[in-house]
Parts: C-alpha cells; structure tokens; sequence
C-alpha cells in the first residue's frame, strides 16, 4: 500500500469513528451492509472511469449508458422473452461497443475525450428516452430471470454479491494495472503521450483499450443498477454517477493529467465517498447537499492533486542542482 493510499485509509477510520460517535447506527449490520452495497455498484465502474484518467482522458457518457443499456436489457427479457444468459453478455457488449466508439474517436479522429464521451452523454441519454418514448420501464412481474436476479442483487453470508463482483474486477485490474506491461503502458501514455509513441508503445491501441475496459465495467454496472433499481426511468436513470466515478477516482489518487493512479486508491477513494454520503445521510443533512459534497470533494481532490505536483517538481530541481554542484569540477577550472 502507498503512503498516499494508506492517508486515505486512515481518513477512512477517521470519518467511520466520528460519524459512528455522532449516530451509532453507522456500525449496524444494516447499514454497513448496505453501505457495502452501494460500494460495490459505484466502485465498479469507477475502476473503468479510474483507468481512463491514467491515460489523461475522461469518460463523461457511463451515466447515460446505464440508461440505454438498462432499458435495452430490461425490454429484451421482459418484453420480448431473451433468456438472461443471452441479454447478460448483450449488456456487456453494448458497454464495449461504446467503448470502440470512443476510442476510435479520440486516436484515429483526434478528438477531444472530453469532447467525444459529453457527446456520447447526451446520444446515449436521448437514445434510452427515444427507445422508450420516455416511459418507465420494470421487471413488474416477469419471471425466468431468478438466478441472475440472485447473483446480481443477492447476498451470501449477508456480503452483497455487488459488494463480491467489486473485489473480484479490483482485483483483476490491479493485476492488469500494476503487474503487466499493458498496465505499464498506461500510466507511460499518461505520463507523456508522444514520449511514450516514440519509446515503441502503440499509444493508440493502449488509449482506445483503456475506452474499452470502462464500457466493458459500465456494461456490468448497469445490470448491477438495474436490478437495484428494479425499474429504469430514462431522462433520470444514472444521472450524474459518472461524477461519483470521477470523484472516487480523484479521491484514490488518480491524477486528471494522466499517469498516476492505483487501483487500491480508486477502492478506498469509492469507499470515502460513501461513508461521506452515509454521513450526510445519518445527520439528517438534507440530500440535496449530496452534489455539493461531490463537487468540494473534486475541487479538494484536484487542489491536493496541484499542491503533490508542485512539490514533486521542486525536489526534482533541488535534487538536479545537488547533482549538479556535487560534480567535481574539472582540473584548472
């Protein structure tokens, strides 16, 4: 663990004890459950949106996607009778498919990824209202799904299995991010694109992979979304969650310039943001205030992310100029 990933856990304890001082039902079983619950559904696509930060880019559509996804996968097996373990890889594919999308747009067009995937917010959000013709869509009373039902809003041994899927995809990607070279790759394309092109990383192929893991990841989320939900209204459904996914990332370390970020950091940023959000919950803070909460955690996030900056690049001069008086002078000099 870092040391910037251990000061986040330990913020973690710190927050956890001062809001189970203030109301003690923070540490009932209930609660933590369902505190785990909510971890599991934001923290895996945050991993997705996490990834593409390393490489300096965003993904500002997975809000949107979970709405087209969700009101795609809910029609094919209520409406139209598609066994579940057809639509479930439907989902994931229409996740990746997205993915594609943006990646081809950002290397081969040149585009802007902010750019691309706010476009990809509104095309995807208007597509779930126009399939639906703004209606709300449900499971009502339909069957033949009860397995991936349980499997996707169940429990074992009271864990959600939301909670199960998070620590089995973190820790596969941080397999992928922090031991392989493909992981390596990214964070070098993050660090310094064209230096990276130039060292022999495909830094096209790297980027768009990157677009391709968050869709795959928002694919699975919003099957995960949809059965919490239980029902999708389309102008509404995963508004702004891509703020929380951005806002964990931030909080884990995950640099808005590219580069640098952890996995592990991306976990424990998912989990503060929860118990924050459990916290304004507990206090009778008016849920209102929960995007203002969101928003000062990004601004504090990318103010501590410039101050890290600064102080790294002045150590470096300090250590050149050491380097540099500490070299013996030439003979006669």
């Amino acid at each position: 663990m870092q040391k910037k990933d251990l000061g986040l856990f330990v913020l973690i304890l710190v927050v956890g004890a001062i809001t189970a001082f203030l109301n003690p039902v923070f540490l009932s079983p209930v609660n933590l459950g369902n505190m785990a619950n909510l971890v599991g559904l934001f923290g895996i696509f945050a991993i997705g949106i996490g990834v593409v930060i390393i490489t300096g880019g965003i993904d500002l559509s997975v809000g949107s996607m979970f709405a087209l996804i969700g009101v795609i996968f809910i029609d094919l097996m209520t409406n139209h009778g598609m066994a579940w373990q057809l639509v479930l890889p439907v989902a994931i594919g229409l996740g990746i498919c997205f993915g594609v999308i943006h990646g081809v747009l950002v290397t081969r067009f040149n585009m802007q990824p902010f750019v691309v995937t706010l476009c990809g917010l509104l095309i995807y959000r208007g597509a779930a209202r126009y399939y639906m013709n703004d209606a709300t869509i449900g499971f009502g009373y339909a069957g033949g799904f009860e397995t991936l039902e349980w499997l996707a809003a169940g429990r074992s041994f009271g864990v959600p299995h939301t909670f199960i899927a998070f620590v089995i995809v973190a820790i596969v990607m941080g397999i992928v991010l922090h031991r392989s070279v493909f992981g390596r790759y990214l964070f070098a394309v993050g660090k310094n694109e064209e230096a990276a092109r130039y060292s022999g990383i495909p830094t096209n192929l790297v980027i768009a992979a990157a677009y391709v893991i968050s869709g795959a990841l928002a694919g699975l989320s919003a099957v995960f979304l949809a059965f919490y939900t239980f029902s999708i209204q389309p102008s509404a459904h995963g508004s702004f969650y891509e703020l929380y996914g951005i806002a964990a990332a931030v909080l884990g370390g995950c640099s808005l310039r590219g580069g640098e970020g952890s996995i592990m950091g991306i976990a424990l940023g998912t989990v503060l943001l929860q118990v924050l959000q459990n916290l304004v919950n507990l206090l009778g803070i008016p849920t209102s205030l929960n995007f203002a909460v969101m928003g000062t955690v990004i601004l504090l996030g990318v103010l501590t992310d410039q101050q890290l900056q600064r102080r790294r690049a002045r150590l470096l001069a300090v250590k050149a100029h050491q380097a540099k008086t500490a070299r013996p002078q030439p003979a006669g000099a």
